[in-house]
């Protein structure tokens, strides 16, 4: 019979922009560039646009930043390629989910750990969450070049790096290849919205995220989406319902911070063989039974 003593593991998503959870309450899971693309690998893993180890600030295996609390849950997030990333909103609300639901928090307002800093979240019933995302950050005019076309594009930190197209009927583009940029300008990689105003109170958002493709949607994409449609109007603070591929979310920016709000749902649990954690690249993925 298979003995299934490896990792312990989670499945959730928000606005279906999916996440393999990792519990980690004594820091010694290694996830290493290849376990993280196995996992998130739709044929012979899991399947995920990326990985939310969940670990305790005090065991890191590196510095946290100095905003977040020594005694928070740290979200150790990685994209579906193995890269590192700072930030992730559809992620720090399904992680949010997760600490509530495994009774590691209670319900209500508490504090997450993040590598963009300490991000205030509060779940409420049905699984909503709200998350302050902090200040979004325009830095300034780029280009990109998507499906051919040469666009403009705003530049927006949110932890990590956006730029935003202001453009028509974003549908009709393709994303299936990585759009261009100025590499010069983001070495480490950037994710690029097309952002559609419908009136004034909805935008339609498609994302390419950094280290991952075309996604269904994107937390700090849409707040980023937000902020330029905001900056575009001429106001310094507004809120925008933001229409994702994968559901729709909320958002407000002022220019002190920003909060997004949108759904979370776990929808899986199991635990990872031992042999495929240890060698993930040769031993077919093998997982006990599916409770959710």
């Amino acid at each position: 019979m298979q003995s299934y003593t490896g990792p312990e593991f989670f499945k959730g998503h928000g606005t279906e922009n999916d996440f393999v959870v990792l519990p980690d309450p004594r820091g010694e899971l290694e996830l290493t560039p290849d376990r993280v693309r196995a996992l998130c690998d739709r044929r012979r893993g899991l399947g995920g646009d990326g990985v939310l180890r969940v670990v305790p600030t005090a065991l890191l295996d590196e510095p946290a930043p100095g905003d977040v609390p020594s005694g928070a849950w740290f979200m150790d997030y990685r994209n579906a390629d193995g890269s590192v990333a700072e930030m992730c909103g559809n992620g720090v609300r399904v992680f949010a989910r997760y600490l509530v639901e495994a009774g590691l928090v209670s319900a209500g307002e508490f504090v997450v750990g993040t590598r963009a800093g300490a991000r205030t979240v509060g779940v409420g019933p049905q699984g909503r969450v709200t998350v302050d995302m902090g200040a979004a950050v325009v830095r300034g005019h780029s280009s990109v070049t998507v499906d051919g076309y040469a666009m403009s594009a705003l530049s927006v930190d949110l932890g990590n790096p956006h730029l935003v197209c202001l453009t028509g009927e974003v549908s009709e583009l393709d994303l299936s290849v990585r759009p261009g940029y100025d590499p010069e300008l983001f070495p480490q990689g950037v994710n690029i919205e097309l952002v559609e105003p419908l009136d004034g109170e909805r935008i339609r958002m498609r994302v390419y995220e950094r280290g991952v493709g075309e996604t269904r949607s994107c937390g700090t994409g849409t707040v980023a989406a937000t902020a330029a449609v905001v900056r575009a109007a001429g106001e310094e603070r507004g809120s925008r319902i933001v229409l994702v591929p994968g559901g729709v979310v909320e958002v407000e920016v002022t220019p002190e911070t920003s909060t997004l709000t949108g759904p979370a749902e776990l929808v899986a649990h199991g635990r990872l063989d031992a042999a495929w954690w240890s060698c993930p690249e040769g031993t077919p993925l093998t997982v006990s039974g599916v409770d959710r």
